[in-house]
């Protein structure tokens, strides 16, 4: 299910038009409200948002009667046919409410997501006592605005946003519509494997389908993004225009998007959540735009769905795309029997993406050294382990865990920055948190940093190009599965082991994130 937030911010995207591109202007006329409507408000403690006025029966029927006119022109705006009708209502926000709440306890990347709560924490991307289930139920009910509903096929519009607010809406979830004709999105859009790996082939096939969910989401609300924006020219006035003509309205939007005075609860969010939720629109947008311009609009519509990009690394690197380029997918060995007999078992494992790196950077280190390090990344895997005899009590929190990462970096200078700035976050992460340069092993080769912490040992370690983290294992263990993990990944040549292949990848560390909540739509902050 895919579900949109729109507010006055689309009128940023006009003023831009008009103005020629004034960010300053635009903000302001964004800041008094479409047709003087007051945007819905959340109050203190809510979780839901209560808004001014709905729409009067002749507004809606006005509405319904403008569907089969956009859907001609989205159909023609994305050279996708229209095969069938759309059926097409209105709902109440007591309807969405509730249909939100039943589709959050059903999604299956909603479950994953709670399940990977505990790994983000233990990585340090959200904090200890951060809930995420209340929280994204809030953030979700100040965000959407309609959703298409791949299921029934229905494109679903909520009757309290304001009438010239809705067709642009109409526009981005018809494009989902046409999308879901052409390749049927219930089952295009999720390429995940379910379930806890349980054995070593298992975890390769888990991490060789750990980014592809969440490239799929980009192209979806991306090329929804373009159908809004062509829309939304055409209505400023500008009929003949069209995104590819205005290269620079992408990165406009994206800039913008980090304003967040009119989503309070967006503005609390964690950083893993705030670009979780904007990802497919922001970075979406910008990976078709440059298709669009560089091979056309059969390329950037038809062409992406028939043959997606497989990682957020193809959806960052456009080009990389284009040349069919896939980042080396790292093998992890069978380290199946080690945490048995240390008293674990499996909790996840996956890929740690460019996009993963980028929001651990920024968070870690700020946004300068996130831009300059993401492109440096040159593959990446963890793997979260549960102790066997943690009480129920105990496999709610970080301590119940240990998790593994090895990450590869195209020179040996980002892979020191990457080990810098993970070693410097450690002090928040951990109380009391204790160096034993007794225990460290250091070389010509090799830089190693241990630690003592209240939920075990800390094992840093900087290898040529590659950087091993373990956070939990006790420090033998954790040499054990980094030199594993080491072999499993030299060079032809250099070990009895195959080499990492360059395959496709299908879910990273926040994939169930981006997946989860890019199933809930387009997002207001992503309309700026």
């Amino acid at each position: 299910m895919t579900w949109q937030k729109v507010s006055a911010a689309q009128a940023v995207l006009a003023a831009w038009v008009v103005v020629g591109l004034s960010a300053s202007v635009a903000q302001a006329q964004a800041n008094t409200g479409a047709g003087n409507v007051t945007p819905p408000v959340l109050t203190s403690g809510s979780s839901t948002v209560t808004a001014d006025t709905v729409l009067t029966p002749d507004q809606e029927k006005t509405l319904l009667n403008a569907e089969d006119q956009i859907l001609h022109f989205v159909s023609k705006d994305t050279h996708l046919d229209i095969k069938s009708p759309v059926k097409c209502k209105f709902i109440s926000r007591d309807a969405v409410a509730t249909e939100l709440r039943k589709k959050f306890d059903q999604d299956k990347g909603a479950k994953r997501m709670e399940r990977s709560e505990l790994v983000l924490k233990k990585f340090g991307l959200l904090d200890q006592g951060f809930k995420m289930r209340p929280f994204l139920l809030s953030l979700l009910t100040e965000q959407i605005a309609g959703f298409y509903d791949d299921k029934t096929k229905q494109m679903n519009l909520l009757d309290w946003v304001p009438i010239d607010e809705q067709k642009p809406v109409m526009a981005h979830e018809l494009t989902h519509a046409l999308q879901d004709q052409r390749v049927g999105l219930e089952k295009w859009g999720s390429q995940e494997i379910e379930g806890v790996s349980k054995n070593v082939k298992q975890d390769n096939r888990h991490i060789a389908n750990d980014d592809t969910d969440s490239a799929r989401e980009a192209v979806l609300e991306g090329q929804a993004m373009v159908s809004f924006a062509d829309y939304m020219l055409a209505d400023a006035g500008h009929p003949d225009k069209t995104l590819k003509d205005a290269p620079q309205l992408a990165q406009q939007l994206e800039s913008n998007a980090g304003d967040m005075s009119d989503s309070p609860v967006l503005a609390r969010a964690p950083l893993v959540l705030q670009q979780s939720l904007l990802f497919p629109y922001t970075s979406g947008l910008a990976f078709e735009q440059h298709i669009l311009i560089r091979k056309g609009v059969d390329r950037a519509f038809a062409g992406v769905l028939d043959a997606p990009p497989s990682t957020t690394f193809q959806i960052l690197n456009p080009d990389s795309y284009l040349r069919g380029q896939a980042m080396p997918l790292l093998k992890l060995p069978d380290i199946h029997p080690l945490l048995k007999d240390a008293g674990y078992v499996p909790y996840d494992v996956g890929v740690m993406g460019e996009l993963d790196v980028r929001m651990t950077a920024e968070l870690f280190g700020g946004e300068p050294l996130a831009r300059a390090l993401a492109p440096e990344w040159a593959g990446g895997i963890y793997y979260a382990a549960q102790r066997k005899n943690a009480t129920a009590a105990q496999k709610d929190t970080t301590a119940s865990l240990a998790l593994l990462y090895s990450s590869q970096w195209k020179n040996k200078d980002s892979a020191r920055s990457f080990f810098n700035v993970f070693e410097q976050e450690l002090p928040r992460q951990y109380d009391g948190l204790q160096r034993r340069e007794s225990d460290e092993k250091e070389d010509a080769e090799a830089t190693e940093r241990v630690y003592t912490t209240s939920e075990g040992d800390v094992l840093l370690t900087l290898r040529d190009n590659t950087v091993w983290v373990s956070e939990g294992f006790d420090l033998a263990l954790a040499r054990q599965l980094r030199d594993k993990v080491e072999q499993a990944n030299l060079p032809p040549g250099e070990g009895p082991t195959m080499q990492a292949r360059t395959l496709p990848m299908d879910h990273d560390l926040v994939g169930g994130l981006v997946d989860t909540l890019g199933r809930y739509g387009v997002v207001k902050e992503a309309l700026r």
